[in-house]
């Protein structure tokens, strides 16, 4: 008896460790595949603050949350099990799935660096009217839910093609993690941020002076840190997608854009200090402006279509 306990305890110890060490192999996989999708991370951290502008500070924090369980949602209950199948049953379609996520990446990049070339026509008491509509918010919340969505797709495309190798419950595991951390992390930051001006306000009306000199240089800083943002948000839009693509198209052997660009930096930064940093700059530096110019191409041929201007 003893002896038979002793075996069960045993085997239940080697259990415990296969346990750990395959949560360890989901970590390092989850991490793996987060760091691969870190520019389109980026993006929508950047992107989410945009559909917080005009609302009172009591709102803000409850909208970020409605986005983020609608986040969570698009996630784990809509994408994860699509994902899954095909990783499955078609595996081949992966990277066609890429590259078509890459091509939107460019498009948005594209039109964002389209829109901040043109000026804002409306007033401010249009912009004003729009915000104290009722509807406003729950407009607001679904249109960010629909853009996490298609960022979101492409996150978990980017982490699958990581985790292809592994069987279908790491898989699972794998991408359950991501969705979370990365959904916790982008909010938490989202709404950090939202919040720092508030946080800078209430400083700016202590007793203690350099409290509040500290309050004044956030509520200064946080217009800037929005704006340089919005911008890292874009390049890394164009940069991730042009990737992309690129990469894509080097699989199926058409163009050789992707080897060729690899093969310039790999020339250009060879002889360079600090060679490394200089050819991922040029790889990312080609990759966005190839990005820019697919982008481009598209928001050219979809303001051809009938009818887009007056949509627009």
């Amino acid at each position: 008896m003893p002896s038979g306990l002793f075996a069960l305890l045993d085997d239940v110890a080697t259990i415990a460790k296969v346990a750990a060490a395959s949560i360890d192999d989901i970590g390092a996989a989850a991490s793996k595949a987060g760091v691969k999708a870190a520019g389109v991370v980026v993006d929508d951290t950047a992107v989410t603050p945009r559909y917080l502008t005009g609302f009172t500070p009591d709102r803000e924090l409850p909208i970020i949350w409605r986005i983020a369980k609608g986040s969570i949602f698009n996630k784990i209950v809509l994408i994860l099990p699509v994902l899954l199948a095909l990783s499955t049953l078609a595996q081949w379609a992966i990277t066609p799935l890429l590259m078509v996520g890459g091509a939107y990446l460019c498009f948005e990049g594209a039109e964002k660096v389209l829109h901040s070339l043109q000026k804002d026509k409306t007033s401010l008491a249009e912009d004003a009217a729009l915000v104290a509509d009722k509807d406003h918010e729950e407009m607001m919340v679904k249109g960010a839910i629909r853009t996490d969505f298609i960022l979101s797709a492409e996150i978990m495309v980017i982490a699958l093609n990581e985790v292809l190798d592994e069987p279908l419950g790491m898989r699972a595991a794998t991408l359950a993690v991501v969705a979370l951390a990365i959904t916790v992390a982008v909010y938490g930051v989202v709404g950090l941020i939202v919040k720092m001006d508030d946080i800078g306000l209430h400083m700016s009306r202590g007793k203690a002076a350099a409290g509040r000199a500290i309050g004044r240089g956030l509520v200064a800083f946080m217009p800037k840190l929005l704006a340089a943002l919005a911008f890292i948000g874009t390049a890394a839009m164009l940069w991730v997608g042009g990737q992309i693509v690129l990469h894509g198209l080097d699989e199926y052997h058409i163009g050789g854009l992707g080897h060729g660009l690899h093969d310039f930096a790999h020339a250009v930064a060879g002889g360079l200090p600090g060679a490394g940093v200089w050819e991922w700059l040029i790889n990312a530096g080609g990759a966005g402006l190839f990005g820019l110019l697919l982008g481009g191409l598209i928001v050219g041929a979809l303001h051809l279509l009938p009818g887009k201007k007056a949509a627009h």
